[in-house]
């Protein structure tokens, strides 16, 4: 037997904006609430246990923003990528610059608090 992800925790200064800025980039919805003001978001008819991770975003006073030792990948599903990255800015995603040549197959971008994630140019299957 082997592990596979079930949740990614991301430490959030405003924990609401960041579950709805992460739920309409994935898709998600909220699926619980901690006393601590932690948001879970996950798949619609699944939530945690399902074949994808859950998001948690936890309440922080200091979250880090920026780069991350680890930091998200997201894949368009349903549009190409230049559509979807229309889609993301809209949302609030703002570009990022970590030092790219402009050659990349991806975009760097930011969400809400600054935390790093990439737009990849490969459209996915949905799950």
């Amino acid at each position: 037997m082997a592990c596979r992800i079930s949740e990614l925790v991301i430490d959030a200064a405003d924990p609401a904006r960041l579950a709805a800025f992460w739920s309409e980039v994935l898709g998600y919805v909220e699926v619980g609430r901690e006393d601590d003001g932690s948001i879970e978001i996950g798949p619609p008819d699944t939530g945690f246990g399902g074949p994808l991770p859950t998001l948690v975003l936890s309440p922080s006073d200091a979250p880090r923003a920026g780069k991350l030792p680890l930091h998200l990948d997201v894949s368009p599903t349903d549009r190409d990528q230049d559509a979807e990255l229309r889609r993301l800015l809209a949302l609030g995603a703002t570009p990022a610059d970590v030092g790219q040549t402009g050659e990349e197959s991806w975009h760097v971008l930011a969400d809400p608090e600054g935390n790093e994630f990439c737009l990849l140019r490969t459209r996915i299957r949905p799950v």
